[in-house]
């Protein structure tokens, strides 16, 4: 498969999230201008589409083998790291004081997008060399810093996140991975962990293994979680790798996709002899591991945004190549000329762009709460997470299935490749949380946690949004329609979802459709958003702003209208959900 960084699209709303955040205004971002971020997309666009792109359908056929206890990858994957790092891709958002480039998130998340999209299951590394360096510039100590962060930062060595254990998936309070105080202040390290990505592989001289584990006094369930980091090869007082440190891979999962991507079985400490560190404090292990977390959601709701880019773009490609019946005048002509064909390509198109600028949005708000402690901004990015994580793979599996569909019979054999885009996006709604955990800490958490003030702001911004364009004969569809669905909302969270309830059960049962809902209308706020902010440039592409309001309208005409029916689906009330007896 091929793949090209749909550069237009990036540039346009990395510039309106910078303009519309003013970062420009930041003092710590001085320097970081648009011109710089569209400097660095056109070297990661390069490298994605001649390096990573290739390397996608190989990592899906051979996929990882498990030979003598270690882990290869495919072929091209040595290579390739060695590239990435030496270009210093994995330090892209990280301080330069460890060796890294230090750019904001606004800049990096297009560029994370394009690695997702050119070989989902090569970058996975990434986002744990992203989220581990940042839980330890957070809470580990400045020796733990020194010692690890240059060499995971350079890329000389990779992180892996440790939580699920056999017995202990979502339910982190199960686990049981045991942590004895040692005399020099280290930890022995005992247990197994399964479902670990690149929890063992052959790019990297060690790996740091972020591990949650109890000491024997520590309280029970999730309160007595403590983090560690443990290398697989213990790490001497100046940086320097030292002897084996009993951290042993079992095996890895033979999976649905992501072939390329090594998921591990680990054991630590068969022989005793596994010594971890402490990271932050004692039993606080679960505040360090969400700053990782975070991370991952984050980065998984990009992934939904790359592959729906990816199979859209060989679904359009393939559209336009596959002739397949006549027009009016008895010509053959491609399958792109079927109503039923742009139905689905447009579907894909404007989820796409719509997602991409939700995602865009929360990376440049996420700058701008770096150096703000402006409490409503932090709520705002943490409404949004849950939204953007799972309703952008939801609509990545959804989008898959369209680009099957569009390839008809060629889409269901493998040579096409576009059956790989199906298999590696299942994963997406699952891991760092699925669906409904993402649902119900939105309704749970997010809405009523705060009485509904962080939701109540956002509708306010969309409701301002939809009626500033009310009036544009183009948009008027959309934008009555989005009010209606904010009016909607709005009834729902006074009349029932903030109400106090006894029985909770059937608030779980519709936090899914909730969220489907909330995801519906952000896309297109989002794409509202876009336009609003085109109309008062004078730099347009004409060809390519009428396009953009085809497709919004499009999106108002076929997709927004399901937001009602999921806000219908909320206020039954989970009807026959609790009566029915299984």
């Amino acid at each position: 498969m091929t793949y090209q960084a749909p550069y237009k699209d990036m540039q346009l709303l990395v510039a309106q999230a910078y303009q519309q955040h003013g970062l420009d205004k930041l003092e710590s971002l001085e320097g970081f201008d648009t011109d710089l971020a569209n400097a660095v997309m056109e070297e990661a666009a390069k490298f994605a589409s001649g390096v990573l792109a290739p390397l996608n359908q190989v990592g899906d056929v051979q996929g990882c083998r498990f030979e003598e206890g270690k882990v290869i990858t495919p072929d091209g994957w040595k290579d390739a790291y060695r590239q990435f790092s030496e270009s210093g891709w994995i330090g892209l958002a990280l301080p330069e004081t460890f060796g890294g480039q230090g750019l904001p998130k606004y800049i990096a998340q297009p560029v994370n997008e394009m690695w997702l999209s050119a070989n989902l299951a090569f970058v996975m590394f990434q986002a744990l060399a992203q989220g581990g360096s940042e839980i330890l510039l957070k809470f580990a100590s400045e020796s733990l810093q020194a010692r690890y962060l240059p060499n995971i930062v350079s890329g000389a060595w990779s992180v892996a996140m440790a939580l699920t254990e056999p017995n202990a998936g979502s339910d982190l309070g199960a686990l049981t991975t045991k942590a004895l105080a040692q005399d020099d202040g280290t930890y022995k390290i005992k247990g197994q962990k399964i479902f670990i990505t690149y929890g063992d592989h052959d790019l990297t001289d060690n790996i740091a293994h972020l591990v949650m584990a109890r000491t024997p006094d520590a309280p029970a369930g999730s309160r007595g979680i403590s983090l560690f980091i443990v290398p697989k090869y213990r790490v001497n007082p100046d940086g320097s790798i030292g002897g084996f440190n009993d951290v042993c891979c079992t095996g890895i999962e033979h999976k649905m996709g992501l072939h390329g991507s090594p998921t591990c079985s680990i054991s630590y400490g068969e022989k005793d002899e596994c010594v971890g560190e402490l990271v932050g404090e004692l039993n606080q292990g679960l505040m360090a591991m969400f700053v990782l977390m975070n991370e991952a959601r984050l980065s998984c709701g990009l992934q939904g945004v790359a592959l729906g880019e990816l199979g859209y773009q060989s679904a359009l490609e393939y559209a336009k190549e596959r002739t397949q019946g006549t027009n009016e005048k008895g010509e053959r002509v491609a399958i792109i000329e079927h109503p039923d064909v742009k139905r689905m390509l447009l579907d894909m198109r404007s989820e796409t762009f719509a997602l991409r600028s939700l995602g865009y949005q929360i990376a440049a708000q996420i700058d701008l709460a770096d150096s703000n402690q402006n409490t409503a901004l932090h709520a705002r990015i943490a409404l949004l997470t849950p939204i953007f994580k799972a309703f952008a793979t939801e609509r990545a599996n959804v989008m898959a299935g369209q680009v099957v569909q569009v390839f008809g019979g060629m889409g269901f054999v493998e040579e096409t490749g576009v059956a790989q885009i199906m298999r590696d996006a299942r994963i997406t709604t699952i891991y760092e949380g699925t669906t409904g955990i993402q649902a119900r800490d939105l309704l749970m958490r997010k809405v009523r946690g705060d009485n509904g003030q962080a939701l109540s702001a956002l509708l306010d911004d969309i409701d301002d949004q939809a009626k500033d364009l009310v009036a544009d004969s183009d948009l008027t569809g959309i934008a009555h329609e989005t009010r209606h669905v904010v009016s909607t909302m709005r009834q729902l969270l006074d009349t029932y979802l903030l109400t106090k309830q006894d029985d909770l059960t059937a608030l779980h049962g519709i936090s899914v459709p909730f969220l489907e809902a909330m995801g519906t209308l952000c896309c297109a706020w989002q794409l509202m958003n876009t336009l609003a902010l085109m109309t008062e440039s004078d730099e347009i592409d004409k060809a390519y702003h009428r396009n953009l309001i085809a497709m919004v309208q499009f999106y108002g005409a076929f997709r927004l209208p399901t937001a009602m029916a999921a806000l219908q689906t909320v206020e039954s009330k989970s009807l026959g959900l609790q009566e029915y007896v299984f």
